[in-house]
């Protein structure tokens, strides 16, 4: 009996070694896990986006040290890392937990840890409501499940997206670094994509948040009727019975349009549109 027990215990211990040893090496692997481009996702598969391509976004986004930047499926976090080395405070939102601590080692690497986070959770279901600029790189089909939360961000929120638009909520702006670099430049630059991704992802597209202007607003003199979709706005300007059609844009919650030859721009505050115009008069709107 006493030896079978002490086979017993022996094999008991030897279990017990390779479980520990078989731990420490998954630990250990994880520990240098390195991100596989094409890898799959929880919705898409993971592709970097090029480091040009990166700091064109956040110019494009005008990002300085008093934003505060979400990035959507960071990814391997270079987007967050890049935004925390300019000064500004970049969250990045992850699915993959792998990604997330892969981010996490890289950020204490580059030496920007206090100001770039990482947290694993769903795109879908995350508050980002408090960012001033978003960047993304996911599916068109998502960006359009985003849209409408999006459209809710406070105005003057930057959008920025490598490649995939917003159907048709049309881009404030469109860069596409084909337009600035050869072929040759980009072979020296991207040596680990393929030709025909270097011909992909070259592209990003800039949308300002624009405020909620819809309806009709009450003036002094008259009244304003607005017809919105996103950023460009028709309507008319009923002033002193006097009817005049006109088309204008919004960048944020600034407002400028056109109307009886008159210039008239102005800021919107909840329900309040205050602003100057042409003539040289100021002018106030109400709703």
């Amino acid at each position: 009996m006493k030896r079978y027990h002490f086979l017993y215990q022996f094999a008991l211990a030897l279990c017990l070694l390779f479980a520990a040893t078989s731990g420490y090496v998954q630990a250990a692997t994880k520990h240098h896990y390195t991100p596989e481009v094409g890898q799959s996702g929880k919705d898409a598969v993971w592709v970097p986006t090029p480091q040009k391509l990166v700091d064109t976004m956040l110019d494009m986004a005008q990002v300085t040290a008093a934003d505060y930047v979400i990035d959507l499926g960071s990814g391997d976090g270079r987007l967050v890392i890049t935004a925390a080395k300019r000064g500004a405070m970049a969250l990045g939102i992850e699915y993959n937990q792998d990604l997330v601590e892969f981010s996490r080692r890289a950020a204490v690497n580059e030496g920007v840890n206090t100001r770039a986070s990482f947290e694993k959770a769903d795109i879908f279901e995350s508050d980002f409501s408090k960012a001033t600029v978003i960047t993304l790189f996911i599916l068109p089909e998502m960006n359009l499940k985003l849209r409408p939360k999006i459209l809710n961000l406070q105005p003057g929120t930057r959008i920025v997206s490598n490649t995939y638009g917003m159907e048709d909520w049309e881009p404030d702006q469109t860069l596409a670094l084909a337009d600035h670099y050869s072929p040759e430049w980009y072979t020296e630059q991207y040596s680990d994509f393929s030709e025909n991704s270097l011909l992909v992802w070259n592209i990003a597209h800039l949308w300002i948040v624009p405020a909620k202007v819809n309806g009709t607003w009450e003036l002094d003199d008259g009244q304003i009727s607005f017809t919105q979709k996103f950023q460009k706005i028709t309507g008319t300007l009923t002033m002193r019975e006097k009817e005049m059609k006109f088309s204008g844009k919004l960048e944020g919650d600034k407002i400028t349009f056109i109307a009886g030859g008159t210039v008239y721009t102005g800021t919107v505050s909840d329900n309040t549109i205050s602003g100057t115009h042409g003539g040289g008069g100021s002018w106030k709107a109400t709703r």
